[in-house]
């Protein structure tokens, strides 16, 4: 495994979505989602909205493993479940997505979304 560089944590993390594409068995890339991000301190994470029946969370789990895209950067991943921060992240999704009413900022931190929670780790 890698580390992010400096570089990409921030442009990765001060992106207001990224593509992500998880990927399969045979190693091609699923279609990709759009989908909202968060930094917290070193570590980039996402969050499905409709939680973990949703066929990209599915998906996700079924390999750990993914291709994100965002300002300029592609980088493949593992995703990694984490539910250990839940407010530190719910936190940082507020104040990043501040401007947007709350009741869809609300979608993100919701029960159903954090027990969603994936961290993006290089690899």
């Amino acid at each position: 495994m890698s580390a992010w560089t400096s570089d990409e944590l921030d442009r990765i993390g001060e992106a207001e979505e990224l593509e992500i594409a998880s990927i399969r068995r045979d190693g091609t890339l699923r279609k990709p989602v759009t989908i909202w991000i968060v930094r917290h301190g070193n570590d980039l994470y996402v969050r499905s909205v409709n939680g973990r029946t949703s066929s990209w969370f599915r998906g996700a789990q079924a390999r750990h493993e993914a291709h994100i895209e965002a300002r300029g950067v592609g980088k493949d991943v593992l995703l990694v479940e984490t539910d250990h921060m839940n407010d530190q992240i719910d936190a940082a999704y507020r104040a990043k997505y501040h401007r947007y009413a709350e009741s869809i900022v609300g979608s993100v931190v919701s029960p159903n979304a954090r027990a969603a929670t994936l961290k993006l780790v290089p690899r």
